[in-house]
């Protein structure tokens, strides 16, 4: 067991959460901070998809994340359901891709990194998904994709994480900043006071660059909003998730169907408009045609938290010690968190790292204020 520290992580989305677990786990003494509820920005609007949408466009950074975490979520959901009672529900469906223009580049993708992906005739699709839209001429498909159920991940955590006697957990609490003290960054400000620990970690997703401001840094993360809307069909409606021209539909196991997403720079807005909800609804008909006549339950927004090619910054900042960072996931926190959280302890706690953490450190990523 390594030495008992005071963490203090800011930031409760699924990255602040599962750090929050895995340095718990491991005998650390944990003050997890959140500006509002817990897991109720990005982490909860997303999709769940246990892969990048298109992971073959990725760096291999992003890649050997996605790997570890994919192989570890089916654990990590036992794991947590297990402690709790509260099923994450990682759902195995598959998952298929319709007219690709870089099909080419996702098979050799799948041949080098030992992926099962391959091609399948479209007529092939159509017998596996009999709801798919007409239209597709090609398709690929890769058999384990899986998607987790993100409400029910927060929930399950936020229930581990309360049944542990040495974490605290504040909601509503909202970091203004840092507080330095012989040399390295010894805590955080809120409204109540200081909150002081040996280490602080940024989870703050989006808001992080704004945090880090603070300290005269520039981290390259800014909000990205993504738009998603819900239908709610018979549970045995859609048996694989499908994916044509950047929008993708997705079968939760009660019949709920997620449909997205968005991309827009629109800083923290995340008000849900229409002209998305209708450009939704319309990839929604063209994938699924039946849909057409299903009501959709759900509209939502939220911020990603976009970084350049999508890397995370995980590590020490620079000139600060005593300051970590976990954030900066853009579109794949929840494909990422497994990995990107025991990546984070494996340093934190100055162990053998389960990948090479060199990608993501945030030495030479960072700017001037």
């Amino acid at each position: 067991m390594a030495k008992q520290q005071q963490v203090v992580i800011v930031g409760g989305g699924v990255i602040g959460l599962l750090t929050a677990y895995n340095l718990a786990s491991e005998g650390q003494t944990v003050t997890l901070l959140e500006r509002g509820g817990l897991g109720q920005e990005a982490s909860w609007a997303g999709g769940g998809i246990v892969s990048p949408l298109y992971p073959w466009r990725y760096s291999q950074a992003v890649t050997a994340l996605a790997h570890w975490s994919q192989d570890f979520y089916p654990q990590l959901a036992q794991r947590l359901f297990a402690a709790t009672g509260v099923d994450p529900e990682v759902h195995t469906t598959g998952l298929y891709w319709l007219d690709l223009d870089d099909e080419a580049q996702a098979l050799a993708w799948a041949v080098r990194e030992g992926r099962p992906l391959s091609k399948v005739d479209v007529s092939a699709a159509h017998d596996a998904v009999p709801v798919l839209g007409g239209g597709y001429s090609q398709a690929i498909y890769m058999a384990n994709v899986a998607n987790i159920r993100n409400p029910r991940l927060v929930k399950s955590l936020k229930a581990a994480l309360l049944a542990l006697p040495n974490v605290t957990i504040r909601e509503q609490c909202d970091v203004s900043g840092f507080v330095l003290g012989g040399g390295r960054v010894v805590g955080v400000n809120t409204a109540t006071g200081h909150v002081l620990g040996d280490h602080v970690v940024l989870a703050a997703g989006a808001w992080s660059g704004q945090l880090l401001g603070t300290l005269g840094l520039g981290l390259p993360v800014e909000p990205v909003k993504g738009q998603m809307i819900l239908y709610k069909c018979a549970s045995d409606f859609l048996s694989s998730m499908v994916l044509a021209k950047g929008r993708y539909a997705i079968p939760r196991r009660d019949g709920h169907i997620l449909i997205g997403s968005t991309l827009e720079h629109e800083g923290f807005d995340k008000t849900p408009t229409d002209t998305a909800l209708e450009s939704l609804k319309a990839s929604a008909q063209e994938l699924i045609p039946a849909l057409a006549d299903a009501e959709v339950v759900g509209h939502w927004a939220g911020l990603r938290p976009g970084s350049p090619e999508g890397i995370p910054f995980i590590g020490e900042v620079p000139g600060f010690r005593g300051l970590w960072l976990n954030c900066g996931h853009y579109r794949n926190g929840l494909v990422l968190a497994p990995a990107s959280c025991q990546l984070f302890t494996d340093l934190l706690l100055a162990r053998a790292p389960i990948i090479d953490p060199v990608p993501y450190a945030p030495a030479g990523r960072l700017n001037a204020g």
